[in-house]
């Protein structure tokens, strides 16, 4: 298959590293200048769980490919999604398949003002990365990847991604529900990504604290409250904090993406996680003050840092 990666960055690269690896046609797409020349001159250096590695691998800014994909990974921020959607139109066929693995809330509505819901697939991943330098990642874990076709009648076009991705290492799990598991992976995010911000501490300090069940306890009931009344989705709180626990075990001294966002002075994804749950409380009149607490004080460290830009939401806009 011919497949784009829109948004090569620590996880995008592993991506693209084990599809390649995989005898997939494989194209980075990015903005990254520094980026793009270390792995375009000297290959993409990579470490996969302890393993090192060096590959070559075709790179370039979106607008420079040329050829119509046969699937496309969607790996920009949240916030960049419409903008990298508006930049790879000339890529994107009729048959073209769009796979959504973001974190945060929203997306399908989005990428429905470029493509046909046929051609969208929604999916989570709990695979961890990070960028050591331009050209230098790590992609640890073992997956999976869940992901289910946005129209429910096709099914196939999921399934044969899902076989790729077993192909190449990635544990992709064909999903019955994946509005739960954009919810739970959401949980994930609005729990380890901004405490570990907030704390500037790794995955597994933050998960010693004293404090840990409290918080987990709070900040997922609200998520479970959002879930229920936006979407109809059951997200039980003891079940997905027993969830949340397990996966900090096996990613452990991890320093996730918001907390890499922060330390790189660029901006967060809080808006699309606890921030999009403090505005459905507002829309459907329930309490959220830890997710208010928290996308605060997120939004303060980036003012702090000078790197805020203009908010993706008012108080009383409405909800992604």
């Amino acid at each position: 298959m011919k497949i784009a990666i829109a948004g090569s960055g620590a996880l995008g690269c592993g991506f693209g590293y084990l599809l390649q690896k995989n005898g997939e046609s494989v194209t980075l797409l990015d903005n990254w200048g520094k980026h793009i020349e270390a792995i375009a001159s000297q290959g993409l250096k990579i470490t996969v769980n302890r393993v090192e590695a060096t590959e070559n691998m075709a790179i370039c800014r979106p607008h420079e490919a040329t050829e119509t994909m046969d699937v496309i990974f969607v790996f920009t921020k949240a916030m960049g999604l419409e903008a990298m959607m508006e930049s790879i139109r000339h890529l994107i066929g009729k048959q073209t398949q769009i796979v959504c693995l973001l974190n945060g809330l929203g997306h399908l509505e989005t990428l429905q003002k470029f493509v046909d819901k046929k051609q969208i697939i929604m999916g989570t991943t709990v695979w961890t990365a990070g960028i050591d330098a331009p050209g230098v990642t790590h992609f640890n874990g073992q997956g999976p990847v869940e992901l289910q076709n946005s129209h429910p009648d096709e099914k196939d076009s999921a399934q044969k991604i899902v076989q790729m991705l077993q192909d190449s290492g990635l544990n992709g799990v064909y999903s019955e529900n994946v509005n739960f598991t954009t919810w739970r992976k959401a949980c994930v995010n609005g729990t380890m990504n901004a405490l570990c911000a907030l704390l500037d501490a790794t995955i597994e300090k933050v998960f010693q604290s004293s404090t840990i069940d409290s918080m987990l306890n709070g900040i997922v009931s609200e998520f479970s409250q959002a879930a229920k009344l936006q979407d109809d989705v059951e997200l039980d709180v003891e079940e997905t904090v027993r969830y949340l626990k397990a996966v900090a075990e096996k990613v452990g001294a991890h320093y996730p993406s918001m907390y890499q966002d922060l330390a790189n002075k660029r901006p967060t994804e809080i808006d699309f996680l606890n921030g999009a749950v403090a505005q459905a409380s507002v829309k459907l009149g329930f309490q959220a003050p830890y997710c208010q607490k928290i996308t605060d004080l997120i939004h303060a460290k980036e003012d702090i840092l000078g790197i805020r830009e203009l908010p993706k939401f008012s108080r009383t806009s409405p909800v992604c």
